[in-house]
């Protein structure tokens, strides 16, 4: 089974995320829907189990923007991650685990939003599009959220690692090798670290336009005037 090594930068992001196996099929998300400081211990434990259990990365996502991509960066940095458990809850201010899921389905649009998602700031403007369809084609989601038993996470990921495929829930696992394509290292951009404040439909954007135009205009007359 072929295995590869991740770029040389991998992981390419912080986060909130332990490091396992290099060489592992499975990474682990458990969304996290609270404060950063007050991560619950049910939270942590799922995580461990993912970290415990063999995953290459193992971690809480919390938002379907900047959230996404960082995991998506640190994922397509490494070709022999094939899988991605989704655990947790869902997060009601952010729909963290809808949004993934609707990645998964439907891709982004022309302006990178997240199709088929009510969260309101789904959008990976940072990323370049060859890395979020790569994301895409790399990466099976197993979708585990709603599930709190470590145990679970535990035996999907020991599913992902097996050689000959095997039954688990609805899906049938199994380490396919590496994504034969060579690993993504661009880092974030960082042009967008606002995503919530960017507009979301031409109307905003015209309003957002001429709101600039008038900052420019009255920024104009506050000059002091220079001359003899």
């Amino acid at each position: 089974m072929l295995k590869v090594k991740p770029h040389a930068d991998y992981p390419t992001e912080e986060g909130r995320y332990l490091r396992g196996n290099d060489f592992s099929p499975v990474a682990v998300a458990i969304i996290l829907n609270q404060d950063e400081d007050k991560i619950p211990p049910e939270i942590q434990a799922l995580v461990r189990a993912g970290l415990e259990s063999g995953a290459a990365l193992s971690g809480t996502i919390q938002t379907p923007n900047i959230g996404f991509e960082k995991m998506i960066s640190n994922l397509v940095a490494n070709p022999n991650v094939r899988y991605l458990i989704l655990g947790g809850p869902e997060s009601a201010g952010h729909l963290t685990g809808e949004a993934l899921k609707a990645l998964f389905l439907h891709g982004v649009d022309e302006k990178k939003r997240i199709v088929g998602t009510e969260a309101s700031h789904a959008a990976l403007f940072n990323l370049p599009k060859e890395a979020i369809e790569r994301f895409r084609k790399q990466i099976s989601l197993i979708d585990l959220q709603f599930e709190g038993d470590p145990d679970v996470i535990r035996k999907a990921v020991w599913s992902c690692y097996q050689e000959n495929r095997v039954p688990f829930r609805s899906y049938t696992l199994g380490d396919p090798g590496a994504y034969p394509e060579p690993p993504l290292g661009d880092r974030i951009t960082w042009q967008v670290t606002q995503p919530w404040v960017e507009p979301v439909d031409e109307g905003e954007r015209e309003a957002k336009r001429r709101a600039e135009e008038l900052m420019a205009r009255l920024r104009a007359r506050s000059r002091p005037k220079t001359g003899m």
